[in-house]
């Protein structure tokens, strides 16, 4: 992928809001069932309203300072629903990324380093999720999109006896 060029990539995305949640793993990892948990999450108001990007094989394009995402032609509107087969549902020609989640990443930690959380594609740098095997990524997703990050700023939650900032305090509603 350099400049203009699209590459084709076993990933699945949806928009949420106005940006795409790329989400890649192994196969079997559920990146389509964590695309379809995030329309739902969408349609229940858990995260802004979200429709599918593509299912499976996506096309990425760098360009300028983002990266885009389209859905692969012959898979436009398709998505893999466990128990049901393949299901036809709303989907968006395009959009720009500004999520990635990594499914069954081998550096999934409880408190990862901020390198970990970033992630370079063809010169745009995106934010990262990467999940272990052992969690359900939706949480975390979700975590991602409502909350904001704290930084450690002098003021710590009443219960916070150890003074390290990693309470939670009483809001975590974005600023």
């Amino acid at each position: 992928m350099t400049g203009a060029a699209s590459a084709s990539v076993h990933a699945s995305a949806v928009l949420v809001g106005n940006r795409a949640v790329l989400i890649r793993g192994p196969s079997g990892a559920g990146k389509s069932r964590l695309a379809f948990e995030l329309i739902l999450a969408g349609r229940a108001g858990q995260v802004p309203p979200a429709v599918l990007v593509g299912d499976d094989r996506v096309h990425l394009e760098a360009r300028g300072n983002q990266l885009l995402v389209r859905p692969a032609r012959p898979l436009a509107g398709l998505i893999e629903i466990y128990g049901l087969g393949i299901r036809r549902c709303d989907f968006v020609e395009e959009a720009v990324v500004g999520l990635v989640v990594d499914l069954a990443a081998e550096d999934a930690e409880r408190l990862p380093p901020p390198e970990a959380l970033h992630l370079h594609i063809n010169g745009v740098i995106i934010p990262r999720i990467p999940v272990s095997r052992a969690l359900s990524p939706l949480p975390l997703v979700v975590a991602a999109l409502t909350t904001t990050s704290d930084t450690h700023s002098g003021t710590f939650s009443g219960d916070c006896v150890k003074e390290i900032g990693n309470h939670m305090r009483p809001s975590i509603a974005p600023e």
